[in-house]
């Protein structure tokens, strides 16, 4: 990917609803200093390494890693994140003049539906209920088998999978099969991606590797300027359209802001597929194209239980990170973001822009820690 490429502006939109951000203009950059083409991030971010200091694989770090401390703090996180989600899916869609005032609240109700769908059929599988997470499914092994089926997949050599509960199947076929999982951390939060091979692993652990607490336990953590190709993405969804590729997520943008930060790094383009494993219920034909935004990651495949489908789609991939949608609020959520930032400024010499600030529930105004 070329710098010039990445600094391409958008101007006809306008909002977004996700941390999913793009490094555009407005602003004058030194034409010396190219740090965002992929070939260059070696020589600019050669300090550049976040890393989870106590994550490492060797034997003492493994024994002082407290699973506990990291599952009660993951679990504590998550149900909090979920509570501000419920707060804003409420407004969404039973505030009249909230929702017809927001771009987004259609975006809910089509979520809310198959949330109460899943729940009512009894096709949700724990964690239970689904409602504000990537649903686990009955049948979702089935589906995953479907998907490590795809020629794609059999001849990829590193696979990057969301880490919900109903990819964790394909996230064992991936380690299963010799291949490179890239994984990132549960809400970015305490780092960036890291990356496991069977090799790192043995019959016994390779299944705890593919929960969070495995990942943090026997990952790499990789930074941004590691050299990594990635042949496949695999992502979960709440709703998929297959005559459009349209995909709606949980609603809080980190797919989208994990693929826009594999762009940056040059690690996948285009023609990298993006596949999703869903209920045959999660397939859906009202997501309005017209509707969705810049930063929104349309799929090519999609792998049920009973069917593998191959997308019409039309809608465009992200292209890159889109700083000037970024709330001052969602930045300070995600410390690899502000770090990165601040790092950006700092060798360009320019403030990067900064989107609208935005008024989140109560809930998910989290202490800013230091750094």
């Amino acid at each position: 990917m070329h710098a010039p490429e990445l600094l391409h502006y958008y101007p006809k939109f306008h909002s977004m609803d996700s941390y999913m951000i793009r490094l555009s203009s407005p602003f004058t950059y030194n034409h010396k200093c190219y740090l965002f083409a992929n070939q260059k991030l070696s020589r600019h971010f050669t300090s550049f390494n976040f890393r989870l200091q106590s994550r490492k694989n060797s034997t003492s770090d493994a024994k002082e890693f407290d699973e506990s401390a990291f599952e009660a703090e993951r679990l504590r996180l998550d149900a909090k994140a979920r509570e501000s989600m419920a707060q804003i899916s409420k407004t969404m869609t039973e505030t009249t003049a909230e929702a017809e005032a927001d771009p987004k609240a259609w975006k809910w109700v089509i979520r809310k539906r198959i949330w109460d769908l899943m729940e009512a059929q009894n096709i949700a599988q724990n964690p239970r209920p689904v409602h504000h997470r990537i649903p686990n499914f009955v049948g979702a092994s089935s589906a995953a088998k479907k998907l490590s089926e795809l020629e794609a997949f059999v001849m990829a050599n590193c696979v990057k999978v969301n880490p919900d509960s109903p990819q964790k199947q394909v996230r064992f076929l991936t380690l299963s099969d010799g291949k490179k999982l890239l994984t990132p951390q549960p809400r970015l939060r305490t780092g960036f991606f890291s990356i496991l091979e069977s090799s790192m692993l043995t019959p016994s652990t390779i299944n705890e590797a593919c929960t969070s607490v495995g990942v943090a336990k026997y990952g790499r953590p990789i930074g941004l300027d590691e050299k990594i190709k990635v042949d496949v993405i695999v992502i979960g969804s709440v709703a998929v359209d297959p005559t459009t590729g349209a995909r709606l997520g949980k609603g809080e943008g980190f797919a989208e802001l994990e693929y826009g930060l594999l762009r940056y790094m040059g690690a996948i383009d285009d023609s990298t597929l993006v596949v999703t494993s869903v209920h045959d219920c999660q397939i859906v034909d009202d997501i309005p194209v017209e509707k969705l935004l810049v930063h929104d990651v349309p799929v090519d495949i999609i792998c049920t239980p009973t069917q593998v489908i191959f997308t019409n789609r039309t809608i465009p991939k992200p292209q890159g990170i889109y700083w000037d949608k970024l709330s001052p609020e969602k930045l300070g959520q995600i410390r690899i973001l502000r770090e990165l930032k601040s790092r950006i400024e700092q060798e360009t010499g320019q403030k990067l822009p900064c989107g609208p600030s935005e008024k989140l529930p109560p809930n998910a105004q989290r202490r800013r820690r230091r750094s």
